[in-house]
């Protein structure tokens, strides 16, 4: 009996005690309805701020000259009868680089010369027998007009009409011969003028300021000139650099932005450069399309675009062909209102925050315009100082009351 009723107080205890769990529990969650506080979700918020939403695109590239200048051997001009510059030496835009021998042009310059003075002189005689025939004409024509009134014994000796009419053709004659000299003083200048054109260009002459960096008067000569050039010349012009960029980097690039150049050569040195130029093309090597290594969104192959850096700084101590880095900075230099990436949440499309204020959270919806890697800005839902949630969830909702967060600062 007494084991009987010993089993019956300890079933009783046993309910006793799941009731009360049960009441804890039922009484617990009226109290606190699950996702009305937020104290325990690990909330961190972040003020937004204004900042620049700029970044920094690197690449490499080759130091060259602003321009330069290669003269290959003309065999069609002959032999070439003296070098006027030598290595390192520094010359201006028009300078005599080489002459190649004009002994035959000259020649038959001078001879043409001599040609032309003798048909100026023969024009000259010709110009003075006219004259002279032109004034026994008039003479002429005068006597004859006296002599009609004269009487027979007078008109003896007379001259005549006739006289008249052959001086005239004299003339005519003079004249005919006088126009074919005139033609040949003017065929015999022009060639004077061509003869003189390929004097000059017997002489090559630099195209610009600059130094001269190769004399090869030994160039191995074939029908065609030669492989190597005889001079070669840079511009004085500070170097500029060129290089390629990827497709990801050359959308972003515009002309005048700003570049940090660093010589390999130089450690902890850097000049100052501006972007001259992207090309609209891809670079030729391959269609541009023979680059491995993808980018963003991007697949294996990436196209790459020449670019060219115009260098600010004094280029004294760089030399052609150095090794760069340079860093790009994109993006303007204006403040503008942003928040970090991940305080941004995708709604069905809608882009949505939730800011902290006076301790609870409120779902805003916002509008959202340039970006970087870590901030992107947002041009309306949000105002500067407000605390945005970086670290949202899908427990949140709008009037969820926060106990304890942490801020970044």
């Amino acid at each position: 009996m007494k084991k009987k009723v010993w089993i019956w107080i300890v079933s009783i205890v046993g309910l006793l005690a799941i009731a009360g769990t049960a009441m804890y529990f039922f009484t617990k969650g009226k109290a606190e309805p699950a996702g009305t506080e937020a104290g325990g979700m690990g909330i961190t918020v972040q003020k937004a701020s204004e900042q620049e939403l700029s970044e920094t695109i690197l690449v490499t590239g080759k130091i060259v000259p602003e321009s330069e200048q290669k003269v290959f051997l003309e065999p069609e001009k002959g032999e070439i009868s003296e070098y006027k510059v030598a290595e390192n030496q520094t010359v201006k835009a028009g300078d005599p680089l080489l002459i190649y021998d004009s002994s035959k042009i000259e020649n038959e310059l001078k001879k043409t010369v001599r040609e032309k003075e003798l048909l100026q002189s023969k024009g000259k005689t010709e110009q003075n027998q006219i004259a002279d025939l032109t004034k026994r004409i008039a003479e002429a024509k005068k006597k004859t007009t006296t002599q009609s009134s004269a009487t027979d014994e007078e008109s003896d000796g007379a001259v005549t009409q006739e006289d008249v009419n052959q001086l005239t053709a004299e003339k005519v004659q003079l004249e005919m011969g006088y126009e074919g000299t005139k033609s040949e003083i003017v065929s015999a200048d022009d060639r004077i003028k061509e003869l003189n054109a390929q004097k000059k260009e017997m002489t090559i002459v630099s195209k610009m300021d600059g130094i001269i960096v190769k004399v090869n008067q030994n160039v191995a000569k074939t029908e065609t000139g030669a492989a190597e050039p005889v001079i070669h010349i840079i511009s004085s012009q500070p170097y500029k650099v060129i290089g390629t960029m990827s497709e990801f980097d050359a959308v972003k690039i515009q002309q005048g932005q700003i570049v940090i150049i660093r010589p390999k050569v130089y450690k902890g040195r850097e000049w100052k450069g501006a972007v001259e130029s992207v090309s609209q093309f891809p670079n030729a090597e391959g269609g541009g399309e023979d680059f491995g290594g993808g980018g963003p969104g991007g697949g294996g192959n990436v196209t790459m675009y020449p670019f060219k850096v115009a260098i600010t700084d004094d280029t004294s101590e760089l030399r052609q062909g150095f090794h760069v880095s340079l860093e790009i900075k994109v993006g303007g230099s204006d403040k503008k209102l942003v928040i970090p990436h991940p305080a941004l949440v995708d709604e069905g499309g809608n882009k949505v925050v939730f800011v902290l204020v006076d301790g609870k959270l409120v779902r805003r919806e916002v509008q959202t315009g340039a970006m970087n890697d870590e901030f992107i800005e947002v041009t309306g839902g949000v105002k500067l100082g407000e605390l945005v949630v970086i670290t949202p969830n899908p427990e949140m909702h709008d009037g969820m009351e926060v106990n304890s967060f942490d801020e970044v600062k």
